[in-house]
Formats: structure tokens, C-alpha cells, sequence
């Protein structure tokens, strides 16, 4: 009788043992296979970022990763550099340069106290040339000087060598006494000026070394990378109507040597 009652226990335990088997077999082809690491079962496209956010880590970036990385924090210090622009309003005028502006550049020197920019001051033949012109440009530099822009003019430097030229004639055809013209880098970072400056205004007066003190101040002022003001009162208003430097020019200047060179935009 024990025999009898044993035997049915154990068939129904191998056939419990048969089907579980044949369960776990049929389950294993039904079940897709579990998510690779890293992906997390997510969309393709997030999937992508988040294995290559992984393998940045991992990896040495390549230039194009590089690239990407710069222009990046290159947008965010021109973001900055906009907001300190917009916060000087009132103060300095570069945020009104910059609204007619066709190319929203910063153009300066780099810091150059330690290496001074080589300047050429030539005597001139134009008529009316007197060598006190010489001295009253010497004199709008050392006013420059004077506001702590970090750049330093050697004045003794010869043709050869100059970053900086000066060249005298009689009489412009317009309605100016100065020019300067600028050569800068693609970064805005200014390689070299020259300076014209007329012996007669555009009257045909002749100027005197006041004057061209006045127009060197103003000239300067473009040399180190200002552009015109809007305001009368400022020196760097394109028809100089003050004679010597006010609170906006010393501002602008020094906020402008605050930022980085280069397009804003």
C-alpha cells in the first residue's frame, strides 16, 4: 500500500519538473533580451546622447568636440560682455557704438605696459609745420597715459620698426583736421594705426600747437580702439567741440580694455 501512495508523488513532481522546463524554454523565445548599458531603454535619439555623453568621459575630445566646447563658453563671455556693454549706458558710450555699428566689434590692443607700442613721430614739411607740433602730440599721449589704459606708447621707435605711424599734410579735402586708420585681426585685436594730421584746418587756417594737441587727443583715442561719440561734450565726437578728455571718453576707454576683443554678436 505504501508503494501504491509513493508512486502517484512522484509522478506528479516530474511532471511538474517536465512543465516548468518547457515554460521557461517558450519564455525565453517570447522575452526580448535586456537593454545594453548606458541606453536604458530609451527613444534611439536619447539613446545616442546619453552612450556618447558615456564615451566623452572616456575618451580624449576630438577637435570637433573641442570646436563645439569653445564656441560655446565663446557665447557665453559675449553674453557677458553684452550685459556690461547695456549696464555702462549713461556712463560710457560704447553701448551707443555699438547700436550703429555694422560689425559689433571690440577692436584693441593687448595689454601692452611692459611691451610698449612703437610709435613714429616724424618731423614734417608741410607748410606750416612747426617742431612744437611734435611736442603737443607727445603731450595727447601723456594725457592718454594718464587714464590707466593698460598700453604704453615708446615714442622714440623709428620707421622701420613702428606699430604705430605719423605723417603731417597741409589740408584734408573734408571736413576734418586727423585721420587715423586701423589695421586689426579678425579677433579684433589691433596690429598697427597711422595717423595723418593737417598744419591748416579745414578753413585754411593755420593750426596751432593747441590745436593739434585737440586733434592728436582724439586721434589717440581712435588708435587705441575708440570709435566716435554721439555726445558733443565728448572729445571722440567726430568734430571735436570739447579740448581735452571727459568722464565718458575715460570711461569708455577703460571699460573697452575690460573686454575681450572681438565680436559681440
Amino acid at each position: 500500500m505504501a508503494e501504491r501512495s509513493v508512486s502517484p508523488l512522484v509522478a506528479g513532481a516530474v511532471a511538474v519538473l517536465v512543465l516548468a522546463v518547457v515554460w521557461d524554454a517558450l519564455s525565453g523565445v517570447r522575452r526580448p533580451p535586456p537593454p545594453p548599458p548606458h541606453t536604458m531603454a530609451v527613444p534611439e535619439t536619447i539613446a545616442a546622447l546619453v552612450v556618447r555623453h558615456d564615451s566623452l568621459a572616456a575618451r580624449t575630445p576630438s577637435p570637433a568636440d573641442t570646436a563645439s566646447t569653445t564656441s560655446y563658453m565663446d557665447q557665453l563671455a559675449r553674453s557677458e560682455t553684452r550685459r556690461r556693454i547695456r549696464a555702462s549706458a549713461g556712463i560710457a558710450y560704447l553701448s551707443d557704438v555699438l547700436a550703429i555699428s555694422t560689425d559689433s566689434m571690440l577692436r584693441r590692443w593687448d595689454n601692452r605696459v611692459t611691451n610698449p607700442v612703437r610709435v613714429w613721430l616724424p618731423s614734417g614739411t608741410a607748410a606750416n609745420f612747426q617742431p612744437a607740433f611734435l611736442e603737443a602730440v607727445r603731450g595727447a599721449f601723456a594725457r592718454w597715459g594718464e587714464v590707466g589704459v593698460p598700453v604704453r606708447f615708446d615714442l622714440t621707435a623709428d620707421s622701420t620698426n613702428a606699430e604705430v605711424r605719423f605723417q603731417w599734410r597741409v589740408q584734408f579735402d573734408i571736413e576734418r583736421s586727423g585721420q587715423t586708420d586701423l589695421v586689426w585681426d579678425q579677433d579684433g585685436h589691433i596690429d598697427s594705426a597711422t595717423v595723418t594730421l593737417a598744419t591748416f584746418d579745414p578753413k585754411g587756417r593755420p593750426m596751432t600747437a593747441a590745436d593739434i594737441r585737440v586733434v592728436a587727443i582724439h586721434e589717440i583715442g581712435h588708435v587705441i580702439g575708440l570709435e566716435h561719440s554721439p555726445d558733443s561734450a565728448d572729445i571722440m565726437f567726430p568734430t571735436a567741440k570739447v579740448r581735452d578728455l571727459s568722464n565718458k571718453d575715460i570711461q569708455t576707454a577703460q571699460l573697452l580694455y575690460q573686454l575681450s576683443p572681438g565680436s559681440i554678436r
